[in-house]
């Protein structure tokens, strides 16, 4: 007596019916192949269509539009004033002022070799000088 053995002519035509249906195959816990999605466009322009678009308008740069110039730089601020960096990566860390960049901000340096801080641009309200 198995206890898979069927005793009657009714338990064995369901068996070859489930048997046809399933065509022998178990069921596998497999998940089937979802259908991969075409390639989309890009949804962010590319600098060259930005540009092209710039020109065909014929505008001027945002920062010219807003009539923002270079900001004005504190009094304590000169070329090799040392500066402490209040923010970010290097905070804590005095560099040495380089330069007023025409966005406003300040190019700022270690030196890389002295303390690791490399050339870097720094709102110069995230900087303090020092005597």
């Amino acid at each position: 007596n198995s206890r898979h053995s069927l005793k009657t002519p009714a338990d064995n035509r369901a068996r070859a019916y489930m048997h046809k249906k399933t065509l022998g195959k178990r069921p596998t816990a497999k998940p089937a192949k979802k259908a991969v999605p075409e390639k989309k466009a890009p949804k962010a322009k590319t600098v060259a269509q930005v540009l092209r678009s710039f020109e065909s308008k014929q505008r001027k740069p945002l920062a010219r539009q807003l009539g923002a110039g270079t900001a004005k730089l504190r009094k304590s601020i000169t070329p090799g004033t040392v500066l402490i960096i209040l923010a970010g990566r290097y905070r804590g860390k005095r560099v040495v002022f380089l330069q007023q960049l025409a966005s406003g901000l300040l190019l700022v340096t270690g030196p890389f070799e002295f303390n690791g801080v490399p050339l870097r641009r720094v709102n110069q309200a995230y900087v303090i000088a020092t005597s």
